[in-house]
């Protein structure tokens, strides 16, 4: 399975509780943050949901 590395590259401030409990749950905590997290479904939806605060790149498969 593929993992996702995932950037913060806007505030959250001013966001909807929303967006910003979304970030929190996956671990993002200011801009410029990334983590990385495994290409699931669910973790698709919650990034469709924060599209407008983060960058996607695709990283290595995991072994």
């Amino acid at each position: 399975m593929s993992r996702l590395e995932i950037r913060q590259h806007k505030s959250s401030i001013g966001e909807k509780r929303a967006a910003k409990g979304t970030l929190m749950a996956l671990g993002l905590k200011r801009p410029g943050h990334t983590v990385s997290h495994e290409d699931t479904p669910a973790l698709r939806g919650m990034l469709r949901r924060i599209n407008h605060l983060v960058e996607l790149v695709e990283g290595k498969t995991a072994r």
